[in-house]
């Protein structure tokens, strides 16, 4: 009759102690050494009974555990006098500097779990390289679409060329004013467009550095749009717009 034996693993002495710790619920900053030794001795004592290998730093650490274990149990040096009134006699604690290694020991090991949980959700991810589309780009046109651009898309269009025009316009100007027309505005805008039958850059239309030019030519746009003499088409959400005279 066989029996299989599972005894769980630890990353080195450290990682033994930090769980005996947890298991018996002791607090890492006074750990009962008397205690702590001998459940961490029964478990070398274990693995050796079980043939298991025990590696050499278990066996060093069974040590220094023993030997701290032999200085708590020294009597403690009672002062012989207390000619010092402000200053208190101070004997180091032989597990401080243990404490001290389990301590960061247990940042390291909580650190290692955040960072393993962080991969698993990592490994839920697929990504796809880039796609080689430098072919395409001597194909691409303009096309019309359904998605015809909205009065709010000129709005911000005019915008666009209001913050352009003003970066433009040199620091002195002298400029005469021409006044025209609505009306006037809405031909020439309109005869441009069929002139040059093919889709036109928002922009170009607005050649004029005077802003009564600029808003002239904006609200002709928008009676020929109301009119519907004219389309307006955009590749893309909050790209350029283009227009071109209805036939």
């Amino acid at each position: 009759m066989f029996m299989n034996i599972k005894t769980v693993g630890f990353e080195g002495p450290l990682d033994l102690l930090l769980h005996l710790i947890k298991t018996l619920e002791i607090d890492i900053y006074d750990i009962p050494m008397h205690e702590i030794t001998d459940q961490y001795l029964l478990y070398i004592h274990t693995m050796q009974e079980l043939e298991l290998d025990v590696a050499s730093e278990y066996l060093v650490m069974a040590a220094e555990l023993l030997a701290i274990k032999s200085k708590m149990l020294l009597p403690r040096h009672e002062p012989e006098d207390d000619q010092m009134e402000y200053e208190e006699a101070y004997e180091e604690d032989p597990r401080e500097e243990l404490v001290a290694r389990l301590i960061e020991y247990r940042k390291y090991k909580e650190a290692s779990l955040e960072l393993k949980e962080k991969e698993k959700e990592r490994s839920l991810f697929f990504t796809k390289p880039p796609s080689d589309l430098s072919e395409y780009s001597s194909n691409v046109s303009i096309v019309e679409s359904e998605n015809k651009a909205t009065i709010y898309d000129m709005l911000g269009a005019f915008h666009k060329l209001l913050r352009r025009k003003r970066l433009q316009k040199p620091l002195q100007t002298r400029i005469a004013r021409d006044e025209i027309s609505i009306e006037q505005r809405i031909e020439e805008v309109y005869e441009e467009l069929v002139s040059n039958n093919s889709w036109v850059d928002f922009f170009k239309l607005f050649p004029y550095p005077d802003k009564n030019h600029i808003v002239t030519t904006f609200l002709a746009v928008l009676e020929l749009l109301k009119r519907d003499q004219i389309k307006v088409q955009q590749e893309e959400n909050f790209g350029d717009l283009f227009i071109a005279a209805n036939r």
